[in-house]
């Protein structure tokens, strides 16, 4: 069960790989890119922060802002921001508030094997925080292209 396009957008605060904290209301007015991925350093988590970071230009200049949220912890996430040299803020969710919030954490399937986990899942919340679009069948080498191909 995720949130329906058209809900408004649930309020959330984080800490990112910086030691900012980030929150809905900082985005008031804006479009706002939120990708929930499983994990740092992972190959297609890799691909999809790597596609948004390529294509970050573009999506800043069509209006949009971007912010990752995983569970993974700060310095994971600094390490990977510093790493990929990704210019957008990751929030460290630890405890799973958020990934709650937006209705991506459940059960998951990986080799035969069944475990809860982080549901790949992107959602674009409109300049009045009302969620526009979600993606739960994320392309994480063409990510962005897929964005643009929905929203335009």
């Amino acid at each position: 069960m995720k949130i329906d396009v058209g809900s408004k957008a649930p309020n959330f605060s984080g800490e990112t790989q910086n030691g900012n904290t980030v929150s809905l209301s900082d985005y008031s007015g804006k479009k706002l890119i939120i990708f929930f991925y499983p994990k740092d350093n992972t190959p297609g988590c890799t691909a999809e922060a790597c596609d948004l970071r390529d294509n970050y230009s573009l999506l800043k200049e069509k209006g949009f802002e971007i912010v990752g949220v995983s569970a993974d912890s700060v310095k994971k996430h600094e390490n990977f921001a510093k790493k990929y040299k990704l210019p957008f803020p990751l929030i460290a969710d630890t405890e799973k508030k958020m990934i709650n919030d937006y209705e991506v954490w459940g059960p998951k399937k990986f080799m035969g094997r069944e475990f809860d986990g982080i549901h790949r899942t992107t959602y674009i919340i409109d300049e009045n925080g009302i969620i526009s679009h979600r993606f739960d069948k994320v392309k994480t080498k063409e990510h962005a292209a897929q964005i643009l191909a929905e929203v335009e």
